[in-house]
């Protein structure tokens, strides 16, 4: 994630973080963008929550662009990014703010009974690991809460279109207004029911 959505991510972690509720995150990968909730949730006394299987999107598999040899678990034989994210939360002294969920993100989401103040979508990349994000968490999205959506690319050619369609889904709906836009990342605020 380039450091000026970054930092819009943590702004908006901020802003929602005001409404006491949990701050979620699809998408953990090794921590990077979770450090930035975390801070947000340790300032406002609220808990970061992250949800990842560890094994990687479609395109940090082997013989993929974005593919790492290096969290590659040698006796399974499969990616495991969960040790690594956890020596990111303890390098950044922030293990005490984070509730790691390990699993699908539409498994997770289906035994998930709080509300949320805020959903950042980064999973999978494809139209049904996108939409399976969206469907199932931002039912939890609580009135005033911020859905932010990543690597939002209107145009065909810079990037996958999968968040895109999400992000028009979500506005299509007429429950999300939006806040914010820094080149590919997202902000919407829920101001009505539904998704």
């Amino acid at each position: 994630m380039p450091v000026v959505e970054g930092l819009a991510l943590h702004t908006a972690a901020t802003d929602a973080a005001t409404l006491g509720l949990p701050l979620l995150e699809v998408g953990t990968y090794c921590g990077r963008s979770t450090i930035l909730l975390a801070d947000a949730a340790r300032a406002a006394g609220v808990t970061a929550l992250t949800v990842d299987h560890h094994r990687g999107s479609e395109e940090q598999q082997p013989g993929w662009e974005y593919h790492d040899p290096t969290v590659v678990d040698p006796e399974v034989g499969r990616m495991d990014t969960l040790p690594t994210f956890r020596r990111t939360l303890h390098a950044a002294g922030l293990e005490d703010h984070v509730v790691a969920l390990v699993g699908r993100s539409p498994q997770v989401a289906a035994v998930w009974g709080g509300k949320l103040g805020f959903v950042f979508i980064d999973g999978g990349h494809t139209d049904e690991h996108a939409n399976g994000d969206y469907e199932g968490w931002a039912p939890h999205l609580a009135e005033g809460g911020l859905l932010v959506i990543h690597d939002v690319f209107p145009d065909p050619a810079r990037g996958g279109q999968a968040p895109y369609r999400v992000y028009l889904r979500a506005l299509e709906s007429g429950a999300f207004t939006e806040v914010s836009v820094t080149d590919s990342l997202r902000v919407l605020r829920r101001t009505g029911t539904g998704i």
